[in-house]
């Protein structure tokens, strides 16, 4: 099947009828929350995050008490993520900066953000768009899964697949998709075994003929 501009819109139509309501799974109250939360999802289910900072955010939910916690506390705090070590190391130094440079807020900027320890484009890309309302596409295993097997964008880098998104999509959809896409990833277009049979996407997917 050859994926033309006609089929990633209707790719596009489907995913946007099929997934109406798709927003963010992480749990938080405040712009700093969702940052931990996005940091800490990094090769990490929403689930378990979720469950991590239901016993973080009650004690430390701003920057000035995290910076406070130190690096060896936090590291127990979020001991069941994969990667805690690191994490706890630029969350602490993401705190450091919040609390010194931008008076405990977080920055609204993407360029700004993505100087943060530990974010890079996805998170920068989630927080403009789910915090400040700024159309962006964050690249998650998720999305650059689904992307290249629908053919919506395929590229070997997310940051390939992020740009033919932005082709393929209308900016004005760019934030929903994002979620669309996502859910979608999580619900049938699982990474080892996509739900081919059941997916409504697929009369419009290449990698359906593959699977049938």
């Amino acid at each position: 099947m050859r994926v033309t501009k006609a089929i990633k819109a209707e790719q596009i139509r489907i995913l946007e009828e099929t997934y109406p309501d798709a927003k963010p799974a992480l749990t938080y109250n405040s712009p700093f929350e969702l940052l931990v939360a996005v940091v800490l999802s990094a090769q990490c289910t929403d689930e378990r995050v979720n469950i991590i900072t239901a016993r973080l955010f009650p004690t430390y939910s701003n920057p000035a008490d995290m910076l406070a916690l130190g690096v060896s506390k936090l590291e127990v705090l979020i001991r069941d993520c994969g990667l805690y070590r690191a994490k706890a190391a630029n969350l602490i130094k993401t705190c450091d900066i919040l609390v010194h440079t931008y008076h405990g807020e977080v920055p609204e900027s993407f360029d700004e953000l993505i100087k943060l320890p530990g974010v890079g484009r996805k998170t920068a890309n989630v927080l403009v768009s789910v915090l400040f309302g700024v159309p962006a596409i964050a690249v998650d295993t998720h999305v650059f899964r689904v992307s290249n097997r629908l053919g919506l964008a395929k590229g070997k880098t997310p940051e390939e697949v992020e740009e033919k998104l932005k082709k393929a999509i209308p900016m004005e959809k760019w934030s929903a998709a994002h979620h669309w896409l996502i859910w979608h990833g999580r619900k049938i277009c699982k990474a080892r075994k996509p739900l081919c049979g059941e997916c409504p996407l697929a009369p419009v997917c290449p990698s359906a003929d593959k699977e049938a």
